[in-house]
């Protein structure tokens, strides 16, 4: 089945049982069931534990990611957060692409001070260095994106794999920029795929929300443990809500995509700007990794200004691109990472990562792409 077809027929394809034949995911808005009136293959007894609303679009991304099962989450970090709960212990070692995201970075800070979690920042993208620090030590995870969030980095996901698997490691892949309608990390060989819902799988800006997919049912139960347990689940409500932009997925996607090559080629060949980093760019130094991992390029570009007062201008001259976190919905966005996706990162770390005050990242929404660029020209004027 193409993933077109699954996420157009979300209700069915999520296994819900409704005796009045719902088009679309009903909405099971309840804190309990009664044990003695169902009649359904499935016993429900309290929302936290299981919820056929929940369980549908579980179930859906489940199989999207070509995963065992998956767990939803009332926020994308609370899906990383889960993911931290089931692996890690108490003195446990994790090795992350030191080009995060900066919730998940704040994070890694709390298991760190909290649970005495030693953390390793590392480029992914410098295999043999990972290769050697696998040597030296004994990791319970290792995590990245891929693309990077804001670098635009391209981890080669197949060789990681492979450097995991030969050390016992669990190897996690943050799949929130590329979506499961263009990257299957699961079929590259991660052990988990974790996105943020909340961006280009509900694609509206309503709601938050995240999802956890575990390649093998055992880590699945563990994972399906810990977020009864804890509750991280999502509640029916918010997922009705990321429910409504599945089907349209994959040609909001494409339209992201092409609007975004051309936004990069216009900022490319721009007197302002010093760097241009876009995976879907023929100049980017990892295209064809690019190429071979994702079918769809994202919305989200990172442009390196000629200096601070022209991305600050740039940021505040646009008409169309609203100054807001997050990416992936139908509105363009605009924002210098260093004040606010990644305000969490110490200067030093974000110089090491190669973002600065001049650098700005850039979500391409679904508006006409003249509008998109007439905007941007007046801006940069």
């Amino acid at each position: 089945m193409h993933i077109e077809t699954l996420l157009a027929h979300l209700a069915e394809e999520g296994g819900v049982y409704d005796p009045y034949g719902a088009s679309h995911l009903p909405i099971y808005q309840t804190a309990t069931f009664d044990l003695k009136k169902q009649s359904g293959s499935k016993i429900y007894d309290y929302t936290r534990s299981d919820n056929p609303t929940r369980d549908a679009l579980e179930t859906v991304f489940a199989k999207a990611e070509n995963g065992a099962s998956c767990s939803c989450t009332h926020t994308g970090i609370g899906a990383i957060a889960l993911l931290f709960e089931t692996v890690l212990r108490a003195n446990s070692k994790i090795l992350v692409e030191k080009d995060c995201y900066g919730g998940t970075y704040r994070l890694l800070q709390v298991y760190k001070d909290k649970y005495n979690v030693e953390v390793f920042f590392a480029d992914f993208t410098d295999l043999s260095a990972i290769k050697n620090l696998l040597k030296t030590e004994k990791f319970d995870l290792l995590l990245c994106e891929s693309p990077t969030n804001p670098g635009m980095k391209i981890i080669d996901l197949r060789e990681l794999t492979k450097l995991a698997k030969s050390n016992e490691t669990k190897f996690a892949v943050d799949n929130s920029l590329a979506t499961f309608a263009s990257q299957k990390p699961l079929d590259l060989g991660a052990d988990f795929s974790v996105f943020s819902a909340t961006k280009y799988i509900s694609g509206h800006g309503s709601t938050v929300a995240g999802a956890l997919v575990s390649k093998s049912e055992e880590d699945g139960e563990k994972v399906a443990y810990f977020a009864n347990a804890e509750g991280r689940s999502q509640n029916p409500f918010d997922v009705f809500l990321i429910s409504l932009g599945i089907p349209t997925l994959p040609l909001r996607l494409k339209h992201h995509e092409q609007s975004a090559i051309q936004v990069a080629d216009y900022l490319e060949k721009h007197p302002k700007v010093n760097k241009l980093v876009y995976p879907g760019s023929k100049n980017h130094p990892q295209h064809e990794l690019a190429k071979s991992q994702m079918k769809i390029f994202p919305g989200v570009l990172t442009v390196h200004m000629q200096n601070v007062e022209t991305a600050e201008k740039l940021v505040a001259a646009t008409r169309w691109f609203g100054e807001k976190a997050s990416f992936g919905t139908a509105d363009s966005r605009i924002e210098i990472p260093a004040k606010i996706s990644h305000a969490s990162f110490s200067k030093e770390d974000l110089q090491a990562i190669g973002i600065f005050p001049s650098t700005v990242r850039l979500s391409i929404g679904l508006e006409h792409i003249d509008d998109l660029l007439e905007d941007l020209e007046n801006a940069l004027k």
